[in-house]
């Protein structure tokens, strides 16, 4: 059943998020770009602005509409609040008679909900999942957090020059992951529930019946985020053009900077350090956010296996859209198209696919 949530009776969904003893995360305009970010009332929507991206250019401009969620994405997904960018994972101290104690550090993460989250970062959260949870071995500090996660997705009304989530099969429309699902309209929100968590939610908002007008009126504005013309083959075959001439192309553009990585909604390689104490009684043992293009990824004995630009953008491409078939059974990629935007030479990953697979 499709229920109907007023724009003025928006501020009912804040506030039962807030009593339920949840921290808001929604999106808000932070110098020049949609972030996700505390929030505390409904006037820190972002209220008619709308997004131009391009391969190395992401810029917002003001409608004028009365939209909240009319845009694209922004460079942050949901990846930092479940595999954190850095945490403790363990601390050993040194007692009085020399003896090692080990302790693991949990985290102690509060609820938190996310509004606006769309289809492709939903996408790449399952991904995440299936990495960190469903393995031999999960990762308590991973499931900590994703327990205390509540998500709100919105459909997408607009879809950014760089979007390709129709070719990956994982959007511009939410199809599951959500606790309540919002696609915005006019005066409103059609308001879907899609967990005990959702339903819980939705009893303590005053909703109405959506009206046939109001469905039609929505579904329409979602056909205006398919289309796209970036496209992605479901499995390349990467693994077979290892040595095509086009890497050293895209290898001589790149400069190893690492924010396809960065910005990547479900790229997952870190590295762990020791942070001993001065004293030498105690250190502590993090876990950081890495990337393949930082030299120090592929470090064995003897030195690093991958040394240049155009190494690191191989490796990256190729177990995104051919490895992760092996290991997940489905390409890497959710389509959201951030690595383009956000690169700052303008590489475009699905039109160096096409140069390979010409």
């Amino acid at each position: 059943m499709q229920h109907f949530l007023t724009r003025a009776d928006f501020p009912h969904l804040l506030t039962s998020l807030q009593a339920e003893g949840h921290h808001c995360i929604a999106p808000q305009v932070r110098h020049g770009a949609i972030v996700f970010d505390t929030l505390e009332q409904v006037s820190q929507l972002p209220t008619g602005w709308q997004d131009t991206q391009q391969p190395g250019h992401y810029r917002l401009h003001q409608t004028g509409s009365p939209y909240w969620f009319d845009w694209a994405n922004g460079a942050a997904a949901i990846k930092p609040h479940t595999f954190a960018p850095q945490e403790n994972l363990w601390k050993v101290v040194r007692d009085e008679s020399g003896r090692l104690h080990f302790k693991t550090i949990l985290p102690k993460p509060q609820k938190i909900a996310i509004l606006g989250v769309r289809a492709c970062d939903l996408a790449a959260l399952a991904l995440q999942d299936q990495h960190f949870l469903h393995g031999e071995y999960p990762d308590p500090y991973y499931q900590q957090r994703r327990d205390n996660l509540l998500l709100i997705g919105v459909n997408c009304t607009h879809a950014a020059a760089t979007c390709f989530c129709v070719s990956t099969g994982d959007g511009p429309v939410i199809r599951s992951g959500y606790d309540l699902l919002l696609s915005e309209i006019d005066d409103g929100f059609v308001l879907e529930i899609g967990s005990e968590r959702g339903e819980h939610l939705a009893k303590q908002l005053p909703l109405h019946a959506a009206s046939p007008t109001q469905q039609a009126t929505a579904q329409q504005r979602m056909q205006a985020a398919t289309q796209q013309s970036r496209t992605l083959p479901e499995k390349p075959p990467l693994y077979d053009l290892l040595q095509h001439p086009h890497w050293e192309d895209v290898g001589a553009r790149c400069i190893a900077c690492g924010n396809c990585t960065s910005v990547c909604p479900t790229c997952f390689c870190h590295q762990e350090v020791e942070r001993p104490a001065l004293d030498g009684n105690s250190s502590t043992h993090e876990r950081l956010w890495n990337s393949c293009f930082d030299p120090s990824h592929s470090h064995i004995h003897g030195g690093a296996v991958r040394r240049t630009p155009k190494d690191y953008y191989r490796q990256w491409l190729t177990h995104k859209l051919a490895g992760w078939h092996e290991q997940f059974g489905r390409s890497g990629c959710t389509g959201c198209g951030r690595c383009i935007s956000w690169c700052p030479v303008g590489i475009d990953l699905t039109a160096e696919v096409g140069s390979l697979t010409a």
